[in-house]
């Protein structure tokens, strides 16, 4: 397979499976079977954009991991790839709402394990980068994503 059709294959897989997560997450109903399938496709998704892929894109995959894994209440694999996920943020000066979301994952992983003294932390450091979003559209979204969030911890 040529190099430029080995790009596309890996990001295509990264892309579908991105959004086959995100199916999965708005899925209401799982089973247990599709919350397994949400985890690999996930760490699937993420492995294809570290063949392919830059920083951001690594960024945001730890951030869905993280999402997978907040839902689904295993706290500490949430955190972990939170913190990947602000790590490269950080390690590569990508702000925006990737900086914005790797701080609510943090939030959400705190929440999820029960520190609260953490989830306030990060929701504080969240509401901060949130300034920093430039698109509209992108803040409006992680605005209701931060809301809804927020609302559930009321």
């Amino acid at each position: 397979m040529e190099k430029s059709e080995l790009h596309k294959f890996h990001r295509k897989c990264a892309v579908d499976l991105f959004n086959k997560v995100w199916d999965l997450i708005e899925k209401e109903d799982r089973n247990a079977d599709e919350e397994l399938e949400m985890i690999h496709a996930a760490h699937t998704s993420r492995h294809h954009w570290g063949i392919i892929g830059e920083p951001v894109n690594f960024a945001r995959g730890e951030w869905q991991i993280s999402r997978v894994y907040a839902i689904l209440n295993v706290t500490d694999r949430a955190h972990y790839h939170a913190q990947q996920s602000l790590d490269y943020c950080l390690e590569n000066n990508i702000g925006d709402f990737d900086l914005a979301y790797a701080y609510e994952a943090l939030a959400r992983a705190a929440f999820v394990g029960g520190h609260l003294d953490k989830y306030k932390e990060y929701i504080e450091l969240a509401m901060d980068a949130n300034e920093a979003i430039k698109g509209e559209k992108d803040k409006e979204i992680f605005e209701m994503d931060l809301k809804s969030l927020t609302a559930a911890t009321s």
